[in-house]
């Protein structure tokens, strides 16, 4: 037994050394690994700071989690932080590449800030319940009704409790170097709220990050904090035109700072 270890930790840098395929994988287990681990050592902090379920919480997920990019090589070269100074409630919205999004999310969160996900995110283990403990709103986005009904309850939430809201406004992963058509959901909420619309913009990851060639190298994500767009005094029939300016302002940084040519994508669906 002591032998088979002894060619097991000989075997591992060998193959870290000359198996990108390996790096990925090796990489990839270790991440949601270490996140799981990581959300069971916040549940019982959690509870104990603040009873369950609370914004509050993501305080503790920020500092649990925010050394995991050294693990994976990564940096973050962040721009714009003064922006994010901003009084009151507002809606982030950012595009979305991969789960390691969470790791620069997680990089900027501003305080009393939570997220909107995905509701089969909190059947995720230890990683949902400590989503639902830091006051994750989910959402089921094959039923637009509900998700309409829970976007109108995030509206009242934001200004009840003065929190602020970050969503992924084009609805799920992408990595195609460019920027998918946005959701109007994220727009809405804000208009609703009458609050600021701040957009983020990460660089692309397809310089260290390549999901299907099952690339995973060390990398830096240059992120820009772009200056809040007001949305007081707009109206339901605003929203298009929100939602229009925000894509057209964020592909045009994405492409600048991921030095990415751009596609053919339309600026907003439904």
């Amino acid at each position: 037994m002591d032998v088979l270890w002894m060619i097991l930790l000989l075997l591992l840098p060998l193959l870290m050394w000359g198996s990108s395929t390996f790096v990925f994988y090796f990489k990839k287990c270790f991440y949601v690994g270490w996140m799981m681990v990581l959300a069971l050592v916040a549940i019982p902090l959690c509870i104990l700071k603040s009873g369950g379920r609370n914004v509050e919480n993501m305080r503790i997920i920020r500092v649990l989690v925010r050394h995991v990019k050294y693990f994976l090589g990564l940096r973050y070269d962040v721009s714009g932080w003064e922006h994010l100074q901003t009084e009151g409630p507002y809606v982030i919205v950012s595009n979305h590449q991969s789960s390691l999004d969470v790791l620069g999310l997680m990089e900027i969160l501003p305080d009393r800030c939570t997220m909107i996900a995905k509701k089969e995110l909190v059947y995720a283990g230890t990683v949902g319940l400590i989503c639902w403990l830091g006051g994750i709103v989910f959402i089921n986005r094959k039923k637009t009704n509900d998700a309409k009904n829970v976007m109108a309850d995030a509206a009242k939430t934001m200004l009840d409790d003065q929190i602020r809201l970050w969503v992924f406004p084009e609805g799920t992963r992408n990595q195609t170097g460019d920027l998918l058509p946005f959701k109007k959901g994220a727009f809405h909420l804000a208009v609703q709220a009458q609050v600021p619309v701040i957009p983020i913009v990460f660089s692309s990851y397809r310089s260290f990050y390549l999901r299907k060639e099952k690339q995973f190298n060390s990398g830096t994500i240059r992120v820009k904090i772009l200056p809040k767009i007001e949305t007081k005094g707009m109206t339901s029939d605003d929203v298009a035109s929100l939602c229009d300016k925000s894509f057209d302002v964020m592909r045009a940084v994405f492409v600048n700072v991921s030095d990415s040519k751009p596609t053919s994508n339309g600026p907003s669906t439904h």
